[in-house]
């Protein structure tokens, strides 16, 4: 079968071509945040141009989605989202049927049936990115709640008197330690602030809570974190895995496995691939 999969996030937009579960081809831009939905549609047409024969297209979008539904609730990175028709929009123009899922949910299905969760019963997923979100792997498939909002672990609050987040609260998770606010908040990329050793071991101390409220109430077999911020590597793991051992205490017997994304910038991809295949 040959399945187009789409990776809108905040930052980037990828698409990538699978047949037979491989990868074939890939492209990636830049995401208008400021053009809203219709720069992104310009943009997957253009990457997807030279492409054709799709059965199937799987679709990850970087913000809360109604999966029962099929339509994208909004985004805090864009305006111009709420309630948009989006897997209608893809699939008329590329002449497909379409199925799309929170991106979080779906680099969750991805790192679970490719990467880094391979074999595990549960699966705690995290994106640190331009914003951060998760997702769950339990009972065999994605765990999306009541209504399509589990996993939303970016606006834990981890600060109640912390700054004000796009999503209106204070001291959430992705105010504290997305890529977005890391550079509003320090004037440099989150890529070079993960250089200094002494930035790290400060912005550690938030990750971990976050990371930690999802141990204490899911107790994952594993932990997965992807996004661009993941890409940081051991600069970033070890003295992470130190904190949330520190923060963990010994009072929990919880296993903590936190391990990197293994598909890198990829997972949204391979998750939006099985979600097709699936559907």
């Amino acid at each position: 079968m040959k399945i187009l999969a789409i990776d809108i996030g905040g930052t980037k937009c990828s698409a990538a071509w699978f047949e037979g579960g491989a990868m074939r081809e890939r492209a990636t831009c830049p995401t208008d945040r400021e053009g809203g939905p219709e720069a992104v549609l310009r943009a997957i047409a253009g990457m997807t141009r030279a492409w054709s024969g799709f059965e199937r297209i799987g679709i990850g979008f970087g913000g809360p989605v109604n999966f029962l539904a099929q339509t994208v609730e909004l985004s805090t990175h864009a305006a111009g989202w709420e309630r948009f028709p989006l897997r209608e929009r893809i699939a008329g123009m590329l002449g497909a049927p379409a199925v799309i899922d929170n991106d979080a949910n779906a680099g969750a299905l991805g790192e679970w049936k490719h990467g880094a969760g391979r074999g595990c019963a549960s699966l705690l997923y995290l994106t640190v990115s331009t914003g951060i979100g998760g997702g769950i792997v339990c009972g065999g498939g994605v765990h999306r709640g009541a209504d399509s909002w589990a996993g939303e672990i970016g606006h834990v609050t981890i600060r109640p008197d912390g700054p004000e987040c796009l999503c209106g609260a204070r001291g959430c998770l992705e105010r504290l330690c997305c890529g977005l606010w890391l550079e509003r908040d320090h004037g440099r990329p989150a890529k070079e602030l993960l250089r200094d050793a002494g930035f790290v071991r400060g912005y550690v101390v938030d990750l971990a809570q976050g990371i930690k409220a999802g141990l204490r109430l899911i107790n994952p077999e594993r932990v997965v974190m992807g996004g661009g911020i993941a890409l940081a590597g051991d600069r970033l793991f070890v003295p992470l895995r130190e904190e949330l051992e520190r923060q963990m205490t010994r009072w929990s017997r919880a296993r903590v496995d936190l391990r990197p994304a293994e598909l890198g910038q990829d997972s949204v991809l391979f998750g939006a691939m099985e979600l097709a295949a699936i559907s």
